[in-house]
């Protein structure tokens, strides 16, 4: 039985209870005031944080937001948040509103959002012009990206616009730069805790913006390691440290795995996860790479310069760098800025990579060879293989 069991049980008993002493409208009446006391709750803590901090953004009323966005006609898209629309201030500028659909966390995803990038100011993380909480509608305004977000870009097999290997390059050097900023270059560390192709998004130069901080958290910079009641993010790019506390403590290192597991994607163009791939070898694509370049094999693009390869070379190495399993073992971002920034000679090749702690070398006393437990890996991996690489946790 959970331990929620007794408090459903109690609450159970107390409905049962009206019901029978005063009757099915009384306890409809019950009812209705439990979800309006846990509804106020929200907005409660909403305002409780509006008036307790001095925010730079405006403060927008429903009306204006409506007014702005021409009654919602143009979505430019959704998710588990709620719905982006493309709307235009006063002033001509055009602005992305997106309408936050109804919390399960009494506005914590508002709160965060507006608490983060609320404050800071980076050509690499996207600015927040206003918000809105009126009633039950929260609403935040943004600048217009044209370009949409980079996961359109990525994958030449989903169609759309294919960008070159530099103009790539200059994309994940802007969201390491942006990375960067929040870890370190404000007064207090924030977490992104959701990096993924979907949340870098392009203005009309292409250069990239790190945006939706619903899941982010802000810690002081002296403090290394925070506490997380559940693992948060998107499948495929949550750090392991995240499952597996065993392999080391939750910090910005969960944004440095977060960034790798990006840049490898964008190096390679492809999904790193990849169950329908011809090559069984090739499904993991991280580990499969390392091989490559570790027997010294060049990686070969179709109709890539030799410049190019070694900047796709480049991006592999520090991506592996990224996705070490450990994160003690990981670069901090300012690290792989430099790396990526630095020539690739001077790059050395990092350990293998591994997608569970279970595969990860067990060394047996009085034998130099190494094993893995084959029975919890393969159950592992078809755990990953099913989950969708978009659903957010």
């Amino acid at each position: 039985m959970s331990l929620l069991s007794p408090l459903f049980v109690n609450c159970a008993g107390i409905l049962h209870t009206v019901i029978y002493v005063f009757g099915f409208p009384y306890a409809t009446a019950l009812i209705i005031y439990k979800w309006r006391r846990r509804h106020l709750s929200g907005h409660h803590n909403i305002e409780d944080f509006l008036q307790n901090n001095k925010l730079v953004p405006v403060r927008y009323s429903y009306s204006n937001i409506k007014k702005m966005a021409k009654g919602f006609k143009e979505k430019l898209g959704e998710g588990g948040y709620g719905s982006v629309y493309k709307a235009k201030l006063r002033s001509g500028r055009l602005v992305a509103i997106k309408m936050l659909g109804k919390s399960k966390a009494n506005g914590q995803d508002f709160i965060n959002e507006v608490a983060t990038i609320g404050r800071i100011h980076h050509v690499n993380v996207v600015r927040l012009i206003g918000f809105c909480v009126e009633g039950s509608k929260r609403a935040l305004v943004y600048d217009f990206m044209p370009n949409g977000s980079l996961d359109k870009y990525l994958f030449s097999q989903q169609g759309g616009i294919s960008l070159n290997c530099e103009k790539m390059f200059e994309i994940a050097l802007g969201v390491a730069r942006g990375i960067e900023y929040l870890h370190r270059g404000c007064e207090m560390q924030i977490l992104h805790f959701d990096i993924k192709p979907h949340n870098i998004l392009l203005d009309e130069n292409f250069l990239p913006k790190v945006s939706d901080f619903g899941l982010a958290r802000l810690c002081p910079l002296d403090n290394s390691i925070v506490s997380l009641t559940a693992a948060r993010g998107t499948i495929g790019y949550i750090a392991p440290e995240l499952f597996y506390k065993n392999i080391g403590g939750i910090s910005y290192k969960a944004d440095v795995y977060s960034f790798g597991m990006l840049l490898m994607e964008m190096a390679g163009k492809r999904k790193n996860l990849n169950a329908t791939i011809e090559k069984s070898s090739q499904i993991y694509f991280p580990t499969w790479v390392f091989d490559q370049l570790n027997d010294g094999k060049d990686i070969k693009i179709e109709d890539a310069t030799e410049e190019e390869e070694k900047i796709i070379k480049k991006m592999i190495i520090v991506a592996l760098w990224c996705i070490q399993m450990k994160p003690s073992d990981r670069p901090p971002m300012n690290k792989a800025v430099e790396m990526l920034e630095g020539e690739i000679e001077s790059l050395d090749m990092p350990p293998k990579p591994f997608l569970y702690p279970q595969q990860m070398p067990e060394v047996v006393p009085g034998d130099n060879s190494s094993t893995t437990s084959a029975s919890t890996v393969t159950n592992s991996t078809e755990i990953v293989l099913i989950a969708d690489a978009n659903q957010t946790m």
